[in-house]
């Protein structure tokens, strides 16, 4: 199957992360054609470009397919993607395999490092029960190890020689 990147977002802040105990905030999620990665800071525009050196969630990506079956499963047909707050939205790819993994997307390299795991935030921002249902389907944190623009569309795939362990990644 082709690895399709159905959309790509970012955000200027937090409106989760970093608050619990307090309302959501209200940032903006804003959808892009492209985005520019660079290495070892994240996306350009986004929240955590520039985080903290050798950050593990410069990137996130979240499966099409899950988004697909979550909006059944809870029946929320109208959602959004932007509602989870991940980068980039991509078909094609068990995100899973790519703990651990080097691998090259639209011509920009990277390395898996972790499941993106859900938060209880997202019982709001999606519906009753999605925290649970997302479990082991959170999507994929990694690092960006060079730097190139990221395109919506259908993108080339590679998997790059060199790994980590999970369990040890950053």
């Amino acid at each position: 199957m082709p690895v399709v990147i159905h959309r790509i977002f970012v955000s200027p802040g937090h409106n989760y992360f970093g608050r619990h105990g307090l309302a959501a905030d209200t940032h903006a999620i804003l959808p892009r054609e492209e985005v520019v990665c660079r290495a070892g800071r994240g996306v350009e525009g986004d929240r955590f470009f520039d985080y903290k050196e050798d950050y593990k969630g410069q990137i996130t990506f979240f499966g099409w397919d899950t988004y697909q079956q979550i909006k059944a499963a809870l029946a929320v047909p109208d959602l959004g993607p932007e509602a989870f707050r991940r980068n980039v939205l991509v078909e094609g790819l068990n995100l899973d395999e790519l703990i651990g993994r080097r691998f090259r997307l639209g011509g920009v390299e990277f390395e898996g490092v972790c499941e993106a795991k859900p938060c209880y935030w997202m019982e709001q921002a999606v519906a009753p029960g999605a925290e649970a249902w997302l479990r082991g389907r959170g999507g994929l944190r990694a690092k960006i190890l060079t730097d190139g623009v990221l395109h919506a569309g259908p993108a080339d795939f590679a998997w790059l020689p060199g790994s980590v362990s999970p369990a040890s990644a950053g």
